[in-house]
């Protein structure tokens, strides 16, 4: 061959070598040295789940039949997998078996210099010796023990990874399980750790200033990806404004949030919807925050978060009818969170139903032993079944998950007071007096302990002046000072005072209780139309309804007396039948509405 013609070969040669060397290897299949640990592998990345259920149990069987049919790491991918598939199908005290045995294998596997080659099996892939990763099953465990309500196994296991060896996800799940726990500064580190790989992780935010981080310390943390990444001005107000509502803030908190919801970027977004309702519920502007709620339920008809706040606040309004179509709603969406289930409790529980709403909230609680609404809703079951001590356990955890929210130390005070321990009312009121700040809400709840022992009552009559001067709508200071006058006999003072509350807002308490004054002035056809007004924005409303009875009967007492004479008249039998048959037809309701539910 001639020289030159041979060294043109020889470059060629060269050439494709390398272009060839740079190529993926051929697929398992098409090399024809695909094995059962490679189909195994495929089946699970595919979803397969099932599938690979039925044939690692069998493969596992197999190799404890015949320890030398698969090689130690494949023994260990087959345990893998099929703890893996264990878990999605929700048998998470199995999987955790499953992953305590390949972890045995895996360990045992790292002492081995070597991989010994199977018998059964000879032929291996480069893909065989891509192991499943050791951090990542253990990170499985966790979940399990998680789901197990097993917190300290969870912990425990995730503290076994070396700190560099950490993912943003673990870590997450760490700084979770701490804040659980109670365990304040590590969860803080872990949180920060989140924030330092993956700095725009919003919920380690909000962790943090849950955990009392300064929000000014969090925007620092986020400084440098604002200033690089477009579009990301809002984040250091969206900051400010959470770390408002975790100190408690509520009146800034709605006005950052307000700034940020008027931003045409962020208009009409549902989470920030969300919070501003939930604010303006803390406030005690309940009228705002069911607003609120609404137009975040226009705008994802699919929203659970939050709706257990917007059903109790129907419900309190009288509102049931609407309250049992948004549960019936909610069950549809899912009967997986705690939400559907406390706004059916509220439903309950409104209705007079305290069992039930007992067995509600604690169905909620199972679903989600953070959710403060369910913890409230089975402490105020208990605290109206006379179980007050089992209440307040439920009061005080409910303070434990939410410091900032007064109507979990309302809660509380009311079961103290329902027990006659007006002291440690007092304490707990004062409490919350000095840590959430002088409010309307905080110097009526104050008040309120004070107008239940007698040398207090001047005390009780400033600090609801003072409310009343900082809020002239506030409901509940309203109530409690028409109650304080009622005992002073001034019902003139006391009308005036509901008349000025009733100018811009209607509520039915407040119509009841001017019919109740106007009725101790003989104003007796204007209480008649108050009590009217009351029971039409809520018709369950008792004492509404027995303030309207007794009126109609001093009104005509001759009527009364022949209403009752031909009661006696009447034969007792046919009146007992017809009573059984209206309670009967009641229980009958009741269960098709419980079985209509599920």
């Amino acid at each position: 061959m001639d020289p030159d013609a041979a060294a043109i070969l020889e470059f060629s040669l060269r050439i494709l070598y390398r272009l060839f060397s740079q190529l993926p290897p051929l697929p398992a299949a098409l090399q024809g040295r695909m094995n059962v640990i490679d189909h195994v592998r495929d089946m699970a990345a595919a979803g397969l789940h099932s599938n690979v259920r039925l044939l690692s149990s069998l493969l596992l069987t197999m190799s404890n039949n015949n320890p030398e049919l698969f090689s130690p790491s494949q023994k260990y991918q087959l345990l893998v997998y099929h703890a893996d598939s264990l878990f999605h199908d929700k048998e998470y005290r199995n999987a955790v078996s499953k992953y305590t045995m390949a972890l045995q294998q895996k360990k045992a596997l790292s002492k081995t210099s070597k991989v010994r080659p199977s018998t059964g099996n000879s032929a291996s892939t480069p893909q065989s010796q891509c192991l499943p990763s050791e951090i990542e099953v253990k990170y499985k465990m966790a979940e399990c023990y998680t789901m197990l309500k097993q917190d300290k196994d969870a912990i425990a296991i995730l503290d076994g990874i070396p700190s560099r060896q950490r993912t943003p996800k673990i870590n997450m799940m760490l700084a979770n399980l701490y804040k659980k726990a109670g365990q304040e500064r590590p969860s803080v580190t872990s949180y920060k750790e989140v924030l330092r790989q993956c700095p725009l992780a919003l919920d380690a935010i909000l962790g943090l200033l849950s955990l009392s981080v300064k929000g000014a310390e969090v925007a620092s943390m986020t400084m440098n990806v604002i200033q690089t990444v477009p579009n990301l001005d809002w984040l250091s107000v969206w900051i400010k404004a959470y770390a408002f509502v975790h100190t408690g803030d509520n009146s800034r908190a709605i006005n950052t949030i307000c700034s940020l919801e008027k931003k045409s970027l962020l208009r009409d977004n549902v989470d920030l919807l969300g919070s501003l309702a939930d604010l303006y519920f803390r406030a005690g502007d309940n009228k705002n925050s069911v607003l609120k709620f609404e137009q975040a339920q226009m705008l994802d008809p699919y929203l659970i978060k939050g709706m257990d706040v917007y059903g109790y606040l129907l419900a309190r309004e009288g509102r049931l009818e609407d309250v049992e179509n948004l549960g019936c709603r909610l069950f549809n969406i899912s009967d997986q969170h705690a939400e559907p289930w406390v706004v059916s409790g509220c439903h309950s529980f409104y209705s007079k139903r305290y069992s039930r709403a007992l067995y509600l909230g604690a169905k909620a609680i199972q679903l989600n032993s953070n959710s403060v609404q369910a913890l409230l809703l089975k402490g105020a079951a208990l605290r109206n079944m006379g179980r007050v001590q089992e209440a307040i356990i439920h009061f005080r955890e409910a303070i434990r998950l939410a410091p900032c929210r007064l109507d979990c130390y309302e809660g509380l005070i009311e079961c103290y007071l329902a027990s006659n321990s007006i002291r440690e009312a007092m304490v707990m009121a004062n409490n919350v007096y000095k840590t959430l700040g002088a409010n309307a809400q905080t110097l009526t709840l104050l008040a309120t302990v004070c107008l239940e022992d007698p040398v207090t009552q001047e005390k009780a009559k400033t600090l609801l002046d003072k409310a009343l001067t900082q809020r002239p709508d506030y409901i509940k200071a309203v109530v409690k000072k028409a109650e304080l006058l009622s005992r002073e006999q001034k019902y003139e003072d006391g009308i005036a005072l509901l008349r000025n509350a009733l100018a811009n807002q209607s509520d039915c308490v407040l119509h009841r209780i001017l019919g109740d004054f106007l009725v101790a002035v003989n104003e007796y056809q204007e209480a008649m139309d108050q009590y009217s007004i009351a029971l039409s924005l809520d018709p369950n409303d008792q004492k509404s309804l027995e303030g309207m009875q007794k009126m109609e009967k001093e009104e005509s007492p001759t009527d009364a007396t022949q209403e009752e004479d031909v009661d006696d008249m009447e034969g007792s039998g046919e009146e007992g039948d017809l009573e059984g048959s209206d309670s009967e037809a009641a229980q009958w309701a009741d269960q098709e509405q419980w079985f209509g539910m599920q």
